[in-house]
């Protein structure tokens, strides 16, 4: 276990799933992290302002219920520019990890991902340059999943935008967001 600094042992967990957030708060602190928890984007700005820039690093689920985790992101970093923000989701994508990027996270994973994984996913190593490729083609249903993550990111999240989009009923194109995606 690595030699946690002052700077760096102050998070900011922000997930819709009490249980999730009970769980990695205590591995978290098993590693000497304090952790204080939100549900929501409203939950996530009070502590923001609670703690008084206490926060150095963020976690942040990418759907929160109705809400989106990256509206999230940006109103946290609007308040915190020097946050450190990770978005871990369990539907991930292209599209939303370019996204997550884009408005200023430093990274962005997949559930399920372990606490010591997420802490190490805040400083990146960076004697690794040459990332893997991947072997194989993704399948149909894993580009249809892209493809769907990048339109509804293109409509801010709007589902019947969305849905319009790609010429689909709005409810099968929920349906579809409420599967999980394929892996390759």
């Amino acid at each position: 276990m690595s030699e946690q600094n002052n700077a760096t042992n102050h998070y900011l967990l922000v997930d819709d799933d009490a249980v999730f957030c009970r769980v990695l708060a205590k591995a978290l602190a098993q590693r000497g992290i304090n952790c204080v928890t939100a549900h929501n984007s409203a939950s996530a700005m009070q502590a923001l302002l609670s703690n008084h820039g206490q926060f150095t690093r963020a976690i942040i689920d990418l759907n929160l219920g109705n809400e989106s985790g990256l509206n999230v992101l940006t109103q946290l970093l609007e308040r915190a520019p020097d946050l450190k923000i990770i978005v871990l989701t369990g539907y991930s994508s292209i599209a939303t990890a370019v996204e997550a990027v884009k408005r200023g996270a430093c990274n962005y994973l997949c559930k399920p991902a372990s606490a010591q994984s997420i802490i190490d996913a805040f400083e990146p190593d960076s004697s690794n340059t040459n990332a893997e490729l991947l072997q194989e083609k993704p399948s149909a249903e894993r580009l249809q999943w892209e493809y769907i993550q990048k339109t509804l990111a293109e409509n801010n999240g709007n589902i019947s935008a969305t849905a319009r989009a790609l010429g689909m009923h709005r409810r099968t194109l929920q349906r579809k967001l409420q599967k999980r995606p394929v892996n390759q």
